[in-house]
């Protein structure tokens, strides 16, 4: 493999790259829980070169061999002590929005809140149900977020990519790619540049003070307390009832290991006490899932997405 510093001087020297390099960086820096190890390389190209920078980036880096890792808001995600090896590529400054008609096209680093309080100034609603959740829109679209019975999907007109093929193209809604916090983005080599969304015209003031009622229950249910990633794993209707109230009924709230715990106050939210590492959460997560099967036969699907460099000998939790 290319060294990954002279892999990136030439990559950026030909594409005129403007923006951010970092070596070793810790990503605990770049993520809701606050945990994680260094990343290889860290990179974040400013807007102005971003699309055509991205598609470069990853066709050369194929070429070598070198993984790349898409980083968005780092809101759903446990990065491994280890930190991730290769290039993560950091969309954060490719954000804004603009309106064609009564849609709004926003660019995939955008964090949530900024865009829906830029679609209020606006007078555009239909989005206030993800007010409060932290991330980009293209982690959004990529998990298919869903809160308050809405998901992304229900106002998805389409979205901007970078394919396999490091082409840009189109991908329209359509409704058989998109199910429970599932997108056809997921296990694809693609690289979410754009979300496009319907939108209602409504007056300021009733958009925000919506989006404030979101807000205020997200922070009544704990979620902003400690750093975590929300709720820790999927809610299946076919288990009859939420997975908070699974663990709950299953006396899990406070469960710890070292500096992870089920937070006191619900039981599908686990929550960073200040000092734990990723390999805390990653076995909290198996304990809980072991207990659970073990008492109902009900096997809970993480919602948080473990990424990085894993040592094998962790393993992972299978009925």
């Amino acid at each position: 493999m290319t060294s990954l510093r002279k892999f990136i001087e030439k990559i950026n020297t030909e594409a005129g790259f403007a923006g951010e390099v970092r070596y070793d960086e810790p990503l605990a820096l770049h993520t809701t829980f606050k945990v994680g190890g260094p990343g290889d390389l860290w990179i974040r190209p400013e807007a102005g070169c971003f699309p055509e920078y991205g598609a470069l980036l990853l066709r050369n880096a194929k070429a070598e061999g070198i993984p790349v890792f898409i980083l968005g808001g780092g809101a759903n995600i446990v990065v491994s002590d280890r930190g991730i090896r290769g290039i993560v590529l950091d969309t954060g400054a490719w954000s804004g929005l603009s309106l064609i008609g009564e849609e709004a096209v926003v660019r995939s680093g955008t964090a949530i809140d900024a865009a829906l309080d830029s679609l209020a100034a606006l007078e555009r609603g239909g989005l206030e149900f993800l007010a409060g959740m932290p991330g980009s829109f293209g982690g959004a679209l990529w998990m298919n977020a869903r809160c308050y019975e809405k998901s992304l999907s229900d106002v998805l007109v389409s979205a901007g990519c970078i394919d396999e093929a490091f082409r840009q193209r189109v991908i329209p809604y359509s409704a058989e790619d998109y199910g429970y916090k599932q997108s056809p983005f997921q296990n694809r080599d693609r690289l979410i540049l754009w979300v496009r969304l319907r939108t209602i015209p409504r007056p300021e003031p009733a958009i925000r003070q919506e989006m404030e009622q979101y807000r205020l229950d997200r922070e009544r249910k704990g979620h902003y307390r400690f750093p975590s990633a929300g709720s820790a794993f999927k809610n299946n209707r076919h288990f009859g009832k939420p997975t908070g109230k699974i663990v709950d009924e299953l006396g899990l709230r406070g469960l710890r290991i070292g500096g992870a715990e089920v937070a006191p106050w619900h039981g599908n939210i686990i929550i960073n006490r200040g000092n734990a590492c990723a390999k805390d959460i990653f076995a909290l997560v198996l304990q809980i899932r072991a207990r659970v099967y073990g008492s109902l036969g009900i096997d809970l699907e993480p919602e948080i997405c473990f990424v990085g460099d894993w040592p094998p000998e962790e393993g992972s939790w299978s009925p």
